[in-house]
């Protein structure tokens, strides 16, 4: 079964565990982590990139949180802002721009969930081997997910630094395995990076 939907990158965080470094410009397996990450979702009808401008191997659409930094809620309600026009799907996949094993499988597997539960909930998350939700794997209704930043920004007056928490905590989701066990790993740290690139520099296929 094929799901139409659209993609959110977050792309534009400090990585303060790793210095300030530009974390989706990092090199694992060959490519960039968050070329890894566009190639997962390839299948998106548009895809926003919510990070500072570079080349990519699949085109996208760019934009920013003003002020930038201002954490992902802000930067998902810039992406969102971003996928207009209209047609658009019902779905919207949100990644974050650092997990390199993410496949096209997995991001199927997420679209096809919340389609297979449709008016049952709002959204589909990974959990990981650990069972701890990833919002940041995850694909959502579109409208809830503007209804809620919406309310969030002014029961706030912000959406900056607020946690994923209070948004997801809004909304109906359910959860799904990890398929592969480590889709929903992610390169917080240079041990992380480290472990990714042990795996992948050997594979660049992959």
């Amino acid at each position: 079964m094929t799901t139409s939907y659209d993609a959110v990158v977050l792309a534009g965080g400090a990585a303060r565990r790793l210095g300030g470094t530009d974390k989706p410009a990092l090199a694992v397996g060959g490519r960039m982590l968050l070329d890894r990450v566009l190639t997962a979702c390839a299948g998106a009808d548009r895809t926003v990139v919510v990070g500072p401008r570079r080349p990519t191997a699949l085109p996208v659409r760019w934009t920013r949180e003003r002020p930038a930094g201002g954490g992902p809620l802000p930067a998902l309600a810039a992406g969102l802002a971003a996928l207009t026009g209209d047609g658009r799907p019902d779905a919207v996949v949100v990644l974050a721009a650092d997990l390199p094993f993410l496949t096209a499988p997995t991001v199927a597997a997420l679209t096809e969930a919340l389609a297979a539960a449709a008016g049952t909930c709002e959204g589909v998350l990974l959990s990981d081997p650990g069972g701890r939700d990833q919002p940041l794997a995850a694909a959502y209704l579109t409208e809830p997910l503007r209804r809620e930043l919406a309310l969030l920004g002014t029961e706030h007056g912000t959406l900056n630094g607020l946690p994923l928490r209070l948004l997801t905590g809004e909304l109906t989701l359910r959860r799904i395995a990890d398929p592969t066990g480590d889709a929903s790993f992610d390169c917080d740290t240079w041990d992380d990076v480290a472990a990714a690139r042990a795996r992948l520099d050997g594979d660049p296929g992959r």
